[in-house]
C-alpha cells in the first residue's frame, strides 16, 4: 500500500472507529455528543472558560452557553470567578460531574473490551497491541 492510500485508510478508519464510539456512547448517556465532549475536556483540564470549550467543540459561543446553563441545572458543572479577572469565569465538574465522565470513560472501555474479541481473532489482537505503540508515535 503506498502512502497516500495509507494515509487515506488510516483518515477513514479514524472517522468510522470514532463514530462507532460516538454510537456507543449516545446510548450510555442522555447527553449529547458535543455535551459529552465538554464533560471530558473540562474532566481533562480541570477548569476552563467558555469561550474555549465554544472554539474546542466548534459550536457558537451562545451555543456552549446553553449547555453549560443546562449541566449547571444537572448539577455536573459549576462556574468559579477567574481569580486575575472577576469578569471571567471558569467552568469545573463538580464531583457529580467528574462521576459521570468517570462512567462514560469505563463505558467506553468496557465497550472496547467486548468488541475486540468479538471481532478479532487472537492474531488479530496481538498484531492490533503491537501497532498501539506504532499508532502513539503518530500522535506524539
Amino acid at each position: 500500500m503506498h502512502l497516500d492510500e495509507l494515509s487515506v485508510q488510516l483518515r477513514l478508519f479514524n472517522s468510522a472507529f470514532h463514530k462507532a464510539l460516538r454510537k456507543e456512547m449516545a446510548e450510555a448517556s442522555s447527553y449529547s455528543m458535543t455535551e459529552m465532549e465538554t464533560l471530558f475536556h473540562i474532566y481533562k483540564t480541570g477548569k476552563t472558560l467558555p469561550t474555549d470549550l465554544a472554539t474546542i467543540t466548534r459550536i457558537s459561543t451562545p451555543s456552549m452557553s446553553q449547555i453549560l446553563k443546562k449541566m449547571e441545572a444537572d448539577g455536573i458543572i459549576k462556574r468559579i470567578p477567574a481569580e486575575d479577572d472577576k469578569r471571567k469565569v471558569h467552568v469545573s465538574l463538580t464531583n457529580s460531574g467528574k462521576e459521570l465522565v468517570e462512567n462514560l470513560r469505563d463505558s467506553k472501555d468496557e465497550y472496547l473490551k467486548k468488541l475486540i474479541p468479538e471481532k478479532l481473532s487472537a492474531k488479530e489482537i496481538a498484531l492490533l497491541k503491537s501497532a498501539i505503540p506504532v499508532l502513539n508515535k503518530l500522535i506524539s
